[in-house]
């Protein structure tokens, strides 16, 4: 078993960390995706690390759940 902390989208958006910081800040639609998907991200890490068990259907729900999440911040981010 991987031990490895999930990152959060600043940590994997790099040259994005600022405008990431200024849209949690100014942006209560940006501020719910941004938690939602930490919510997920989190979640699957403790699946992935085996802390927590799911079927796998709802593994893969939380993954494109996770993806379309993604997505859809990284289209705020571009627009900002």
């Amino acid at each position: 078993m991987v031990n490895h902390s999930p990152l959060d989208l600043a940590q994997e958006f790099t040259e994005y960390k600022d405008k990431v910081h200024n849209l949690k800040a100014s942006d209560s639609h940006f501020r719910r995706m941004f938690e939602e998907y930490h919510t997920v991200n989190h979640q699957l890490h403790r699946i992935e690390q085996e802390i927590e068990t799911v079927s796998d259907p709802v593994a893969e729900t939380l993954k494109k759940k996770r993806l379309q999440l993604k997505d859809k911040l990284l289209e705020l981010l571009h627009a900002a």
